[in-house]
């Protein structure tokens, strides 16, 4: 008997994916708005060190409080931060983190899975709906 492989629980839900990518974006990003404050002539140690207190602050509010990432609030509300206020959105935007994902997402489709897809589609189910990514 073969083995029989379904994809009918298996699915990829974007707005449970963009609600992670939120809560851990900022976090993720600091690095990003320290450089950007950096270009438009901020000190350096004072930048890192206003991103490192409020990264903590927010990481406590969700961690102790079960509160949600206010980490971008914290930075668009302080004033020190005026030089980037308007380009948070651009610094924050999400595909500006994938690094090399793409590329290895196609590489791991074309060398991995196709491959075996060809080999043992026959175990497939074949009314199993599609798989979307």
């Amino acid at each position: 008997d073969k083995a029989v492989v379904s994809t009918q629980s298996t699915g990829v839900y974007p707005k449970v994916i963009a609600r992670h990518v939120g809560e851990e974006l900022p976090f993720m990003a600091t690095e990003n708005i320290l450089m950007a404050m950096v270009k438009a002539g901020a000190d350096r140690q004072e930048c890192h060190e206003r991103l490192r207190v409020l990264a903590q602050e927010a990481g406590r509010s969700v961690k102790e409080g079960g509160g949600r990432n206010d980490m971008l609030e914290r930075v668009a509300e302080d004033g020190y931060f005026a030089a980037v206020h308007d380009r948070l959105s651009e610094i924050l935007e999400p595909s500006r983190f994938v690094g090399r994902c793409p590329e290895q997402v196609s590489a791991f489709v074309e060398g991995e899975l196709m491959p075996a897809v060809e080999k043992y589609g026959d175990c497939l189910v074949k009314d199993a709906p599609k798989l979307n990514v």
